[in-house]
């Protein structure tokens, strides 16, 4: 069974820092795009960014560029998204995903990833 497990959210006040993980296990980590999406209450699922495994090649959506960047750690089939410069509208539910294989690209909708991980919450104070 495919596990997705993100952990690293919490509650920061603005122009802070947090790094979420996303642990992948019994998964073809190492063929796949990751991605991280997140959802404010009452809004739909938004693409944040992504990386391609095999290539390393990262993504990152325009709203958080120059303040997320996401990583990854082929040794411990973990993926990461360090947020910096937290605003009060980064606050949300952040999840991972993984596809089946294939590149990333940006802007992908929720429905080209297979596997979800359960979420973590961001929230920001402002």
């Amino acid at each position: 069974q495919v596990q997705l497990v993100e952990s690293g959210g919490g509650s920061v006040q603005a122009g802070g820092s947090l790094r979420l993980s996303c642990a992948a296990s019994n998964f073809m980590y190492s063929s796949n795009c990751m991605g991280w999406f997140r959802q404010p209450p009452g809004w739909e699922r938004e693409w944040v960014a992504s990386t391609y495994i095999p290539a390393g090649r990262t993504y990152i959506g325009d709203s958080v560029k120059g303040r997320f960047t996401i990583s990854q750690d082929n040794a411990k089939n973990t993926v990461y998204l360090q947020m910096n410069s937290l605003k009060a509208e980064d606050t949300a539910m952040y999840y991972c995903a993984a596809g089946r294989g294939g590149a990333c690209r940006p802007y992908q909708s929720p429905a080209e990833f297979t596997y979800w991980g359960q979420g973590t919450q961001v929230t920001v104070s402002s």
